[in-house]
């Protein structure tokens, strides 16, 4: 039976994640970060993931991890939601660690876990983020881009999250995952929509030093395995946004007046937030039911993981989208964080698959296929 509820284990740890992400990442801070050093905050990495543990949950003790499941993971992604913090936990502590779990024991696989579970290093898997679950991915060599070296071909991937802050790159090619040093390959920075959590296209020459992971089908059965577990843990970053954004929208509409009085008592406005807050609360159960199944490795996963994703990303959506017009014109200005939490909602409403995608994959798994046109 399915446990939505919180342990206690996951009420300390989600006390903790959100004591240091108050500490360390206020949302309100984070538009001047961005216009001045950049996103990225290598000593709240290194906190999250070596003070607290989070990078190594999903890895078991023996390879220097925490032991712990999915649930757990989803919590932290939570809190990270609720601060939009621009930290690599989804594509490097879940995705590929996920991918690296799933390829089996091997001493290349167990040396680079146990590296991310401390925090050492940190690791993405070279496809685009929009990529689906049940998606091809891009394991065939395409032509060079015109401003990439003739001279150094071989694969080239768009659009790749945090690999501007990886340390290695794990490559599926048609003979397999490779893993591969990110100083091998070449990044070109894009201009995301999100602006914390950064896009590269990547390059890796077909020469580049690497190791091989494993072979062709097992890589292929490992990617999926980690992109289901992304698209899954991505709906709790999308829960706990949207949370923020209703609470945001709350405080505000209570301590600012109109008429004497404050608007959010005005009944047009309660009502939307309302609305949003059993919206909210359908999100929870879906992103909680998709981390339950995950972690207990339910055969229902990947149709609780496309429920979540297909649900959770509208709601993100529509509560940044209220945040800011409830805000009024300080809504609309780039001081107030507001407009981070509704890029990253816009942007994950993409990741992993787009909520059409996955509405289709929900009926293609019931056996519901859609009317023919």
């Amino acid at each position: 039976m399915t446990d939505l509820l919180y342990s206690e284990a996951e009420t300390d740890l989600r006390a903790a994640v959100r004591a240091l992400l108050a500490d360390r990442a206020d949302p309100a801070a984070l538009p001047a970060r961005l216009e001045g050093t950049g996103p990225h905050d290598a000593e709240l990495w290194h906190a999250l993931a070596g003070g607290i543990g989070a990078a190594g949950l999903l890895v078991p003790e023996k390879l220097g991890g925490q032991g712990a499941t999915h649930r757990e993971a989803a919590v932290v992604l939570e809190e990270l939601g609720r601060a939009v913090a621009p930290l690599p936990y989804l594509t490097s502590s879940v995705v590929a660690t996920q991918t690296l779990l799933a390829l089996g024991p091997s001493d290349e696989a167990a040396e680079l876990l146990a590296d991310l579970a401390s925090g050492r290093r940190t690791a993405v898997l070279a496809v685009p983020l929009t990529t689906a679950p049940d998606a091809p991915l891009p394991t065939e060599p395409p032509t060079a881009p015109t401003d990439t070296p003739a001279t150094a071909p071989g694969v080239t991937v768009t659009a790749v999250a945090d690999a501007v802050l990886a340390d290695v790159l794990l490559v599926p090619r048609p003979d397999g995952l490779h893993a591969v040093d990110a100083a091998e390959a070449a990044l070109r920075p894009l201009t995301p929509l999100d602006l914390t959590r950064p896009l590269a296209a990547v390059t890796v020459p077909a020469n580049a030093p690497g190791t091989r992971l494993a072979d062709a089908g097992t890589s292929r059965a490992a990617v999926r395995s980690g992109l289901v577990a992304g698209a899954g843990l991505l709906a709790s970053e999308q829960l706990g946004l949207a949370e923020w954004c209703l609470e945001e929208a709350v405080r505000h509409t209570r301590a600012r007046h109109q008429f004497n009085r404050p608007i959010g008592s005005f009944q047009a406005l309660k009502h939307r937030m309302a609305e949003l807050w059993l919206e909210v609360a359908g999100a929870r159960a879906a992103a909680r039911n998709a981390a339950d199944a995950l972690a207990t490795g339910s055969p229902d996963a990947p149709l609780a993981v496309a429920v979540a994703q297909a649900y959770c990303s509208r709601v993100a959506v529509h509560a940044a989208e209220e945040c800011v017009q409830l805000h009024g014109g300080i809504g609309m200005t780039w001081e107030h964080p507001a407009h981070l939490y509704l890029k990253r909602a816009k942007a994950d409403q993409l990741a992993y698959g787009a909520a059409g995608h996955h509405q289709d994959t929900i009926a293609g798994l019931v056996d519901l296929p859609a009317p023919a046109p």
